[in-house]
């Protein structure tokens, strides 16, 4: 009678595994057979009841059935396992063969591509690029220039005084100018330029800002002429802005060149024909610059009978603007990625 109910709940479990279809109800089939109050844990029961003789073989045949359900269990329970991942594996599944979703990148800045461009020129040359402090002593910034107190020029420069009358953010690079003089102690040549800020007191329009970027150079050597300027000058805006240009001087004034000039290129847009970029008159101005004033070369210890050089300013938003067809100095200044396009030196030029 006992053994009946054995094959009984064997039976009972053949039919149940043919309808387990997913994990769940695997683990349903489980709590009815191997729970608490599950039919084959009943089974162990009645064990009790089992005469000693008959007890080694009822307990065997329970085993059976119970192994036969733990197999059945591990079997299904991993496939339902292996479903379940291959089926999420399949919806996560990435496919390489599309086309990658395009990221905009941002840019270098142009105003460092442009000086870059002009370091590497004028280092062939054999021009230092040297630096010096942004927050300047008056005596650098206007007396050794030629510049002294009261005077005019002052005013013109609108400076930022950041302590007294001695200490302001530089108006222009020239002091680095100054100061490499002096390291020269009167007695070494010099060839230098110094690309970086400057500060005055400008409308913050599309063409003016009160922080802005100047490269300057300076060069200071026995016999130095203003033609020596004028090859000097036409080398940087041949690479700047081709093989084709031409360069002219006007006289101009300045307090610490003698004699002064304003540096015009050939337009480069029309060829001097006449366009809206050069106003119609075939030549933009792109620098100013002059022989070195033999005051400025005294005051920094070279002497003037023996000693002579010149020196010349961009503007370095003026060339970029030429050069790149920028309209508003801003741009320079924005972080919007739509406008760094024309930040790429390739699509650019």
């Amino acid at each position: 009678m006992k053994y009946e109910q054995i094959n009984k709940v064997k039976e009972m479990l053949e039919q149940d595994i043919k309808s387990i279809f997913d994990i769940k109800e695997l683990n349903d089939l489980k709590v009815k057979y191997l729970g608490k109050k599950g039919l084959i844990s009943e089974l162990n029961q009645l064990i009790r009841d089992i005469p000693n003789e008959d007890r080694k073989d009822f307990g065997q045949a329970v085993n059976e059935v119970r192994s036969f359900f733990n197999d059945f269990y591990d079997t299904k329970k991993q496939q339902f396992e292996e479903e379940t991942l291959n089926k999420k594996l399949e919806s996560e599944a990435i496919d390489i063969s599309l086309p990658a979703a395009k990221v905009t990148q941002g840019a270098p800045s142009i105003l460092e591509k442009l000086i870059e461009e002009v370091e590497e020129v004028c280092m062939a040359m054999g021009y230092d690029v040297v630096d010096g402090p942004e927050i300047e002593e008056d005596k650098y910034n206007f007396e050794m220039l030629n510049i002294p107190k009261g005077h005019p020029a002052r005013d013109a420069q609108d400076t930022f005084y950041v302590e007294g009358e001695e200490l302001l953010l530089r108006s222009q690079t020239s002091p680095v100018q100054v100061r490499t003089m002096l390291e020269g102690k009167g007695v070494t040549p010099i060839r230098m330029i110094c690309p970086g800020k400057t500060y005055r007191r400008d409308d913050d329009d599309a063409t003016h800002s009160h922080q802005f970027m100047q490269i300057e150079g300076l060069l200071v050597d026995k016999n130095i002429s203003l033609s020596d300027l004028k090859g000097t000058i036409d080398i940087i805006v041949k690479k700047l802005f081709g093989e084709d240009i031409e360069t002219r001087f006007r006289p101009s004034y300045y307090q610490f060149t003698e004699p002064s000039v304003e540096v015009d290129i050939s337009c480069f847009n029309c060829k001097g024909k006449g366009c809206s970029i050069c106003k119609k008159t075939g030549w933009i101005t792109v620098a100013g610059a002059g022989v070195v004033h033999p005051n400025v070369l005294r005051m920094s210890g070279y002497d003037p009978k023996e000693w002579s050089g010149f020196a010349f300013g961009f503007g370095a938003e003026r060339l970029a603007m030429l050069k790149y067809d920028i309209n508003d100095l801003r741009v320079f200044y924005n972080t919007d990625l739509r406008e760094s396009k024309i930040f790429d030196r390739e699509e650019s030029l």
